[in-house]
């Protein structure tokens, strides 16, 4: 009969708290806006605040009491406030959280607090609380069919002109320079100091002093002449804007550290020479072409144009697939229809920002729409990654630390079994800012492998002008 009615007892203990749970419940304010509100009970969160105050009783050191001898009536007179206020948040935290993981809500964001008074919080008269707040649900969208989407894959043209230049600029990168006594053609390198002076070759106090080495060619055409037959040692005086056209004037002012001045162009330098040269070009022939290309049988200059031919066409392929790319992210942004709870993400931006500053109504409608564009961006991205499990492993992102580091070497033809090579890589896998950068760039451009997969493009062939003209005028209407 006792053990019936200890039974009874527990049973009856079990139900009256079930009964007095908290509880969470839905309301909807607004497209993809819910209302949340969470109701506690006393027995919700007085146990484990009551074991907060005995465990911060056994810890606290005041001076007069032995440690684990301060009596519980001054620890929750001291710290009494603010360990209720915890355990009450931590009750509403954890249901909250149970609540979303139960109902698979998929949310942006946190929930955010509905003016909820947290002055009610009295550690002397435990209530039963309740907490409003509001949550901005992910929505559900179909990305749009790239099969059908209209795209083109640009063939550029390459021209015997693109072949020439090519072979030029490899002739003379790979040439021999010998001294030369006196200036006698366009060809000429000239090894320069430039002082910034007056009209009469005075030098300027504290003016600009910077060496340079330039071809004759370089220089303005009716200036060209007067280099003519100088040497090393000799000068000229004269505004940058009557030595130099646009084009060149340009990165010598921004060499010379002027790029600021709006006067920069007016203003006159000495131009001394310091060494006269000239470039003997590399001579086209078998040792040249296995130099270039080792063990690739390229004999002769019929082969080797034919190679150069390869790689310039290469390299536009290359920028071709980068315009599909960009061609792909249109697709995707412009036909992907995405609703969003904009009433909370502009709450979201007012009191929660990256920068966690409270902004105004003025300044939300400011950003909100480049806030926007990046979120739908965000999520078009993560449905791409998940349904094609995309995914990027440690090693791709040691591959993409190891290819960086030859990169700004120079792409020189390391080996990269060198342990200084492994000792950089495992250093970088340690800098969570680059194995994060590295991460999102292998991922975005393995999303845009699988999207080109999926578009059928038209070949349109163009010539190489058109193209960086074509692809010039996009960047600038983009920004």
């Amino acid at each position: 009969m006792i053990f019936k009615t200890q039974l009874f007892n527990l049973l009856a203990y079990k139900l009256f708290n079930l009964t007095t749970m908290a509880t969470v419940t839905k309301e909807n304010i607004g497209l993809l806006h819910e209302k949340l509100t969470v109701k506690l009970d006393k027995a919700d969160y007085l146990p484990a605040f009551e074991k907060a105050l005995k465990d911060y009783s056994k810890k606290a050191n005041i001076p007069g009491f032995r440690k684990g001898m301060v009596p519980s009536g001054l620890i929750k007179k001291m710290y009494g406030a603010s360990l209720f206020t915890d355990e009450v948040l931590k009750s509403v935290d954890r249901e909250l959280i149970g609540y979303l993981q139960n109902e698979k809500l998929d949310i942006f964001a946190q929930p955010l607090p509905l003016e909820t008074d947290f002055t009610q919080l009295d550690v002397n008269n435990p209530l039963d609380y309740t907490f409003h707040f509001e949550i901005g649900v992910k929505p559900e969208f179909s990305l749009p069919d790239l099969a059908k989407a209209k795209t083109t894959r640009y063939v550029v043209t390459v021209t015997d002109e693109m072949i020439n230049g090519e072979v030029t600029r490899l002739q003379n990168r790979y040439g021999n320079m010998k001294d030369e006594e006196t200036i006698s053609s366009e060809e000429n390198v000239l090894n320069l100091t430039f002082t910034e002076s007056n009209a009469d070759g005075t030098a300027m106090e504290n003016g600009v002093v910077k060496d340079n080495s330039i071809l004759v060619k370089y220089f303005a055409e009716n200036f060209r002449s007067k280099w003519m037959g100088k040497k090393t040692g000799d000068t000229e005086t004269a505004q940058l804007k009557a030595a130099f056209d646009e084009k060149e004037r340009e990165w010598i002012i921004s060499d010379l550290g002027l790029k600021e001045d709006a006067a920069a162009a007016d203003k006159y330098f000495t131009i001394a020479i310091t060494k006269v040269g000239l470039l003997e070009k590399k001579e086209l022939n078998e040792d040249f072409f296995n130099q270039l290309y080792p063990g690739q049988e390229v004999k002769t200059e019929a082969d080797f144009r034919n190679k150069i031919k390869d790689e310039i066409q290469a390299y536009w392929n290359g920028q071709a697939n980068n315009q599909i790319h960009d061609q792909v992210f249109h697709e995707l942004v412009d036909h992907t229809k995405i609703d969003f709870p904009e009433a909370f993400l502009k709450n979201w931006i007012k009191t929660q920002g990256e920068d966690k500053t409270v902004k105004t109504d003025e300044q939300v409608e400011a950003e909100f729409p480049k806030f926007i564009s990046q979120l739908k961006w965000t999520l078009i991205s993560d449905k791409i990654v998940q349904e094609n499990a995309i995914q990027v492993s440690p090693d791709e992102i040691r591959a993409f630390a190891k290819n960086q580091l030859f990169s700004y070497m120079g792409g020189a033809n390391l080996s990269d079994d060198q342990p200084w090579v492994t000792d950089y890589v495992e250093k970088m896998m340690k800098d969570r800012k680059f194995v994060e950068d590295a991460y999102n760039r292998i991922q975005t451009e393995k999303m845009f492998e699988w999207a080109a997969t999926q578009v059928k493009p038209a070949d349109k062939e163009i010539s190489a002008e058109d193209f960086t003209k074509m692809v010039e005028e996009h960047q600038h209407h983009h920004h």
